[in-house]
């Protein structure tokens, strides 16, 4: 937590008492703001427009922008019509054949995004500016199963009704930071360079436009009601890896992710910078997902003196039994899957171990509570960390109980 003391401007100078309450206040917030307090800030002038955004597959937030009062008055209780090809979409936005839910044959249908009010926040990036995050629905007002928002809350709510179990997870999210924009770099020829060539893992004295950019960021977030626990950079060229925020209920740290993701894009844009989440071919482990499982309240994977229960035992075992039907949303692309090499950080073996960065699943084990690492060379993706992404860890840890547990991996030379 932040001191009174701190300056959270961008400018340099030092924040009266006031202004230090109004920001801690901020950081203590839940996060999204209420509607009726939208209402007021539209009618005071201070909000006028509406971002109403629906969670594609590639984990990007795609839709419209509103006129506030319009939102208010015809959107906000009821829904708006999409082409449902959003949610059947390549990373460049392209229709793809073999989707059961629409294609050329259907002509593209409509699908309804039914905004829920309970992930409105403001966009500091974005003068006068909220945003809020939709539900896709059929016609016959059934969820569609294949939106990602839903598949990962139908997993926790099979997690809860068949055993009894809540999740809490923590995001380890990555990106790669380049200098220049796509469109003006190939025009001249020139690919991308990254904001830095130097190791700056666990750097404390970044260069000015990457401190910069790392502070508008917080900021930013901060005043969205997402305020990042912390930041640090590694080791590959322009990497920005463990920007990481408060463990928190699944579906509430991904949609926090989706914020994130949004938030450094439009930001590295502004700052003449492009932000990019792809995996990128020079950096090693990209992603981590810290995963805790509760049973009326108390923590379910450990012992409360440092180590595992039945259930964290077999919690393991599932992870582990599950990761190479996973491969592919772990590793979609030929960069991910090329990372997998010895010395880089990313695990080359189907094991797990205790505070072992060499293994696929690391485990975590204290006197409060034990913590399951999953680690993985690609950044977040719907399909595999983030807000519909996040599916895989509630997947494998309800069929988990079924498989007995490995003895852990040990390090032999080198």
């Amino acid at each position: 937590m932040h001191s009174p003391s701190v300056n959270t401007s961008p400018r340099m100078g030092t924040s009266s008492p006031r202004q230090s309450a109004e920001y801690l206040g901020r950081l203590r917030r839940s996060g999204p703001i209420r509607l009726e307090e939208v209402r007021a800030a539209v009618e005071g002038g201070r909000i006028d427009t509406v971002l109403l955004a629906l969670p594609d597959l590639q984990g990007r937030l795609k839709g419209k922008r509103y006129d506030a009062r319009h939102f208010l008055a015809r959107v906000a209780c009821t829904h708006a019509e999409r082409c449902a090809y959003l949610l059947a979409t390549d990373v460049g936005m392209q229709p793809v054949d073999g989707f059961a839910l629409t294609s050329w044959g259907d002509g593209y249908a409509d699908l309804n995004v039914v905004p829920n009010l309970g992930t409105l926040r403001q966009v500091p990036w974005m003068a006068r500016t909220v945003l809020v995050l939709g539900d896709a629905f059929a016609c016959d007002e059934q969820p569609v199963a294949v939106a990602p928002r839903q598949i990962l809350r139908a997993q926790l709510e099979r997690l809860r009704a068949v055993h009894g179990f809540q999740a809490q997870v923590g995001l380890e999210s990555e990106f790669v930071l380049y200098e220049g924009r796509p469109s003006t770099r190939l025009l001249a020829g020139q690919p991308l360079a990254p904001v830095s060539s130097a190791n700056l893992d666990y750097a404390l004295d970044h260069p000015f436009a990457l401190d910069r950019f790392l502070r508008r960021l917080h900021s930013a977030l901060a005043r969205a009601g997402a305020p990042v626990e912390a930041v640090k950079t590694e080791a590959g060229p322009g990497q920005i890896e463990e920007v990481t925020f408060p463990y928190g209920p699944v579906l509430e740290a991904c949609d926090v992710h989706l914020l994130l993701k949004h938030a450094a894009r439009a930001l590295a844009a502004c700052a003449g910078m492009t932000a990019t989440f792809m995996t990128a071919p020079e950096t090693g482990v990209a992603s981590g997902l810290h995963l805790r499982l509760w049973l009326d309240g108390k923590p379910a994977l450990g012992t409360g003196d440092g180590g595992f229960s039945p259930t964290g035992d077999r919690a393991v075992a599932g992870l582990v039994e599950a990761l190479p039907e996973l491969a592919p949303l772990y590793a979609p692309s030929t960069n991910s899957y090329r990372r997998y090499a010895p010395g880089s950080f990313a695990p080359t073996s189907v094991v797990w171990g205790r505070d072992n960065r060499t293994c696929a699943v690391a485990s975590s084990a204290t006197t409060r509570a034990c913590t399951w690492k999953c680690r993985c060379p690609v950044t977040p993706t719907p399909t595999s960390l983030r807000p519909p992404s996040s599916p895989r860890s509630p997947t494998a840890l309800t069929a988990a109980h079924r498989f007995p547990p490995s003895s852990p991996a040990t390090l032999t030379g080198t």
